[in-house]
């Protein structure tokens, strides 16, 4: 099922994706599209975390919701869509809302955290965790209420712009000591209104391919 991707990037660089092992913090809006480009660009180890139930108001914008996946747990739905994908792929499904508390749980051998997470002191906890196990991070920041994905970029938490989210998060990691240098997915628009956060497909569905990406140009050193 890869063929064409051994073809466009050489087996020794696939092998390199397939030997990569990532951590996953929330499958909808952007984790959605990160988890999918995953598992079709090759990935098969991953692990993913998530708390919530589909909904019917990710419809609009969620790769893992649909008529028949309201109420189910996002971790479950992900699973069963990854196996329908490639059968032989290995998926650890956490359910749960990752916090403080319980984060040192987790396996310290990951390669890559993506954080597509709405928590700000979850996506902290995260850095805090990469810095102490070493482990490269990705985090995306607010790309709600904006409406034009052109604006998405790549970038580190001190280069952002435009962006609420990413304001507090610069406060916390700034006061725990820890470098503002952290890759992370973000938009330079200004959000179109404030208060209640509402989203497209577009935005969301941008940021998540674009952090996956990332990640494999990390891995096979694209120029």
């Amino acid at each position: 099922m890869y063929d064409r991707i051994i073809k466009l990037i050489g087996m020794d660089n696939f092998q390199k994706i397939q030997n990569t092992k990532v951590l996953l913090v929330g499958v909808g809006g952007v984790g959605g599209f990160a988890f999918e480009a995953l598992i079709r660009s090759g990935f098969k180890d991953i692990t993913i975390i998530d708390n919530d139930r589909v909904e019917i108001t990710n419809l609009n914008r969620q790769l893992i919701a649909n008529l028949k996946t309201i109420g189910q747990y996002k971790v479950d739905i992900a699973t069963y869509i990854a196996k329908n994908i490639n059968e032989s792929i290995k998926i650890k499904p956490i359910q749960m809302f990752l916090d403080k508390n319980n984060i040192n749980t987790l396996d310290k051998n990951y390669d890559f955290i993506i954080d597509a997470c709405d928590s700000i002191n979850t996506k902290l906890e995260l850095i805090k965790f990469a810095k102490t196990n070493n482990i490269a991070i990705i985090s995306s920041m607010g790309v709600g209420n904006r409406v034009d994905a052109t604006k998405i970029k790549i970038t580190t938490l001190d280069k952002t712009n435009n962006d609420p989210l990413a304001k507090k998060l610069r406060k916390l990691v700034k006061d725990n000591n820890l470098s503002l240098k952290i890759p992370v997915v973000c938009s330079d628009e200004n959000p179109i209104k404030k208060g209640e956060v509402n989203s497209m497909i577009t935005s969301p569905g941008v940021a998540g391919l674009y952090i996956v990406n990332y990640i494999i140009n990390q891995i096979i050193k694209v120029s």
